[in-house]
């Protein structure tokens, strides 16, 4: 009997209830609109491919100190921006305040997206 009163006495009348009480609905957006601010906070990590190449381990434990590895693609050809190891853009370094950066000359996920709308 007693521990029925106890119970009871950690579920009414402890000052806790007014904690439950009118808690608002959370606000729900129309299925249109997306609030994606909370996302573009989010860290991503850009890199940029120069280019690659593929070679056997025994090719690569005989390259030396000045050994020059061929890559696949031509000089002056832009290079792929990758967010998250994913391909996002193409772009060409430049030289920004003494510091490598990319300018993006070609955004690949704009494009993807507009050709599955010209699809639908």
């Amino acid at each position: 009997m007693m521990e029925k009163q106890m119970d009871e006495g950690l579920l009414l009348g402890d000052g806790l209830d007014s904690l439950f009480q009118d808690v608002a609905e959370p606000e729900v957006k129309e299925s249109g609109s997306r609030d994606l601010g909370y996302f573009q906070q989010l860290p991503v990590k850009v890199s940029l491919e120069v280019a690659s190449a593929e070679i056997s381990l025994g090719e690569l434990m005989k390259a030396g100190e000045g050994a020059v590895i061929e890559l696949n693609k031509l000089a002056g050809e832009p290079l792929d921006v990758r967010v998250n190891g994913t391909l996002l853009a193409q772009g060409e370094v430049v030289v920004a305040n003494g510091r490598y950066g990319v300018r993006l000359t070609r955004i690949l996920h704009q494009q993807a997206a507009k050709d599955r709308q010209d699809e639908a």
